[in-house]
């Protein structure tokens, strides 16, 4: 029998989960787990049946800040969750870049991207 991949969780770099749990709420992501409650260093989060995972680095691993993935999040309403983010206050201000603000593509899809406090990239797209 065929086996099949049921999921990816991407996991994000952090210099502080407990700094990106607090961010990522305001996205409306729940926390599902932690590694410890206090101070932790791993976590998991999700929304929507969406799971991301954060995963504390050393220091030495933010040598190249402007090396981070880019996260695409495929959504139904493209401006009402722009105007969910924007009013919990999670949109960095000023947002650079032609997407900062829900546009469409010339590729057909319709998108706004922005960086989450540790530079991981964000992109919300909702296809034609």
């Amino acid at each position: 029998m065929e086996q099949k991949i049921l999921a990816v969780v991407p996991v994000l770099m952090s210099r502080d989960v407990a700094a990106s749990l607090r961010f990522y709420a305001k996205l409306g992501f729940a926390t599902e787990f932690t590694n410890t409650p206090d101070a932790p260093r791993y976590a998991g989060i999700a929304r929507d049946g969406v799971e991301l995972q954060l995963q504390w680095q050393d220091a030495s691993q933010w040598a190249h800040a402007i090396d981070r993935p880019m996260y695409r999040f495929v959504v139904h309403d493209l401006d009402a969750l722009y105007a969910e983010f924007q009013a919990a206050g999670a949109l960095p201000s000023p947002n650079p870049g032609p997407y900062a603000k829900p546009a469409d593509t010339p590729w057909g899809t319709r998108e706004f991207h922005f960086y989450d406090p540790d530079r991981n990239g964000l992109q919300f797209v909702a296809r034609g």
